[in-house]
């Protein structure tokens, strides 16, 4: 009854047997749960541990049973405040993994550029564009895109469209209600190339001829300035992680149905997913493409089908469903 707030199977039993009989001694909730006196005296140590059961007053040498209302309670707000904390560790480990990963690759590339400022990044676009004569892959999250970078997108794509070079793009889900980038894509798709849409994508990327590779040099502003690579390794590494994104994407005009064992739409079980691993509304709204007050709609939603009174509460539930 109570494993999922880290209690045992027994113990759950012995504090069930202490609610029902108040009365009752270590030797008598021992025979009435089918355990040694040992193991009853071990349920009540972790009882005791979780502060679900206290000393008597009215029976010295007794223990008493803290009524679930109280007990539970508190057991959840210390298990809702580590939580917090682990969260805010989490957060703290990935900005300095960003933070590290983004250093190491300015300092060891050795065969690419760092371009600073929109302007270089655009101009190294239209070289690489004029030049390819394979394919070009795009990852662009975000929940829209500003009409001036897309024309110009469309003004470096134009020429390698039509001699022929594969685009394959992936824009996140929220896109599909941005009419500019929509149009876009569309534009792209008559023009033979290949979109899909996501709920979560990897940072800002785009690979050329699958030899070079443009990533931001900080991803929470990409428009400071680009790293372009060249180094193979690093190259196979972030072809890698497009083919992954790519392969769950769905194309564009393809409906994404919902879960049909949890009712989970791909945003919704994608907002678990980071939540559970750490992040902040505001955060996981940021990979989401979505604001915080949506992804509060999307847990109150989620938190009434799971009949949850809060979002701790929402969280072991769904990992008892399977969801997470």
């Amino acid at each position: 009854m109570l494993e999922a707030l880290g209690v045992s199977a027994l113990a759950s039993t012995v504090y069930q047997a202490m609610l029902d009989h108040p009365e009752y001694g270590v030797s008598q909730l021992a025979q009435l749960c089918g355990v040694s006196p040992v193991q009853a005296h071990d349920c009540l140590d972790e009882l005791g541990r979780l502060l679900l059961v206290r000393a008597s007053t009215e029976h010295p040498g007794r223990m008493c049973a803290v009524s679930p209302e109280v007990g539970l309670a508190d057991m959840i707000a210390r298990q809702e405040a580590d939580l917090a904390a682990r969260q805010a560790q989490f957060a703290a480990s990935r900005a300095a993994v960003t933070r590290l990963v983004a250093e190491r690759a300015g300092s060891q590339a050795t065969h690419g550029e760092r371009l600073l400022g929109m302007d270089a990044i655009q101009g190294c676009i239209e070289q690489l564009a004029r030049n390819m004569n394979q394919e070009c892959l795009g990852v662009h999250p975000g929940a829209s895109h500003r009409p001036e970078d897309l024309a110009a997108a469309r003004g470096a794509d134009e020429k390698p469209l039509a001699r022929g070079v594969a685009m394959k793009t992936l824009y996140q889900d929220t896109t599909r209600n941005d009419p500019h980038t929509t149009a876009h894509a569309h534009w792209l798709l008559s023009r033979g190339s290949e979109v899909r849409t996501a709920p979560v994508l990897p940072q800002r990327l785009v690979i050329f001829d699958r030899a070079h590779a443009l990533v931001p040099i900080d991803p929470a502003d990409t428009r400071k300035g680009a790293l372009h690579v060249t180094e193979p390794g690093i190259v196979n590494a972030l072809l890698d992680l497009f083919d992954q994104a790519w392969a769950t994407a769905v194309p564009l005009g393809a409906i994404r149905s919902e879960d049909p064992e949890t009712g989970l739409t791909g945003t919704e079980r994608e907002l678990l997913r980071l939540l559970a691993g750490g992040l902040t509304d505001d955060a996981a709204g940021q990979r989401l493409g979505i604001s915080s007050r949506t992804v509060s709609r999307h847990m109150a939603s989620i938190m009434e089908r799971l009949g949850a009174a809060s979002r701790f509460e929402a969280g072991l539930k769904a990992a008892q469903r399977g969801w997470l």
